[in-house]
């Protein structure tokens, strides 16, 4: 039988002729948590019993997501690899397949490709300190490397995470992050450029939060997800930390398109963001053309 994509991998005792990564896996949605007005948090579980044990992934790979009779999307995961069995992906509805996804309800039937990609570093990061920084839905694959590093926390130093959103109803997460301020081992920090009259936070763009922190360059992974445009400047803001090159690492998680390089169309100057990424660090990014 066929068995489900590991990434650009294929593990376990399954014949790599066996695999056919243009197929996708019944999955039964399981839970459904409205975030915000235009996002929601979806649960869901792999109905075939041998494809839900093969599949493993690293944070900050996604799959694609089928809306059978629709299309199909790709999402990243926002659950941690440790969660066995099931599989949690935050979805904005912004289109036909993101759109009919949300119609969607608790028992309802969807179909699930890979993972595929390259991930965040989880093994080189431990023993050292992590900056994670996100803008808007960049929280949603950051989420996955957060709760990885929450699983594990005693392998990390310090865990700094910075979080920006436009307005306050748009912070995605608010019960996580209540989680994670009253822990003495997570440093979080939000921020919104819009304040409403509830917000008691900091106002304005993520790099702000810079200068709030304190980071040791010699022993400090940093991890970038979010709106494009934030990446130079956050990176940036990173290199006046004098955080190493190699040791920064960004997603292009919304270049996605098939997954497994075939229609072109995440193309990274001479690489494909679905296969060689979307996780690369900040030397490969400044060589790949167009790329921040």
């Amino acid at each position: 039988m066929d068995t489900i994509m590991r990434g650009t991998h294929v593990s376990g005792a399954v014949p790599e002729s066996t695999v056919n990564p243009y197929r996708p896996w019944p999955a039964r949605i399981t839970s459904i948590m409205d975030l915000t007005p235009q996002e929601k948090l979806f649960e869901l579980r792999l109905i075939d019993s041998d494809a839900r044990e093969a599949f493993d992934f690293s944070a900050g790979q996604f799959v694609e997501l089928s809306v059978f009779g629709v299309g199909e999307a790709p999402i990243s995961i926002s659950s941690a690899p440790s969660k066995q069995g099931f599989i949690e992906l935050c979805v904005r509805n912004a289109g036909d397949v993101t759109g009919a996804l949300h119609r969607k309800q608790c028992g309802d039937i969807v179909g699930l490709r890979g993972p595929f990609g390259r991930g965040f570093p989880f093994e080189e990061m431990k023993g050292h300190d992590v900056l994670l920084v996100a803008g808007g839905l960049g929280i949603a694959p950051l989420k996955s490397l957060i709760n990885h590093i929450h699983d594990d926390r005693h392998d990390f130093g310090k865990v700094t995470i910075l979080y920006g959103a436009k307005k306050p109803d748009e912070v995605l997460f608010r019960y996580q992050f209540d989680m994670w301020q009253h822990r003495d081992d997570f440093d979080l920090m939000l921020t919104v450029d819009q304040p409403d009259d509830t917000w008691e936070g900091e106002v304005g763009l993520v790099t702000r939060l810079f200068d709030k922190i304190d980071v040791d360059p010699e022993n400090t992974y940093g991890a970038i997800c979010g709106p494009p445009v934030m990446y130079k400047y956050v990176i940036a803001e990173m290199r006046k930390k004098a955080m190493d090159v190699d040791r920064i690492y960004v997603s292009f998680e919304r270049r996605m398109k098939c997954g497994i390089g075939k229609c072109g169309h995440c193309g990274v100057g001479h690489q494909y963001a679905c296969v060689d990424g979307p996780v690369f660090n900040y030397w490969e990014a400044m060589n790949l053309q167009e790329a921040i």
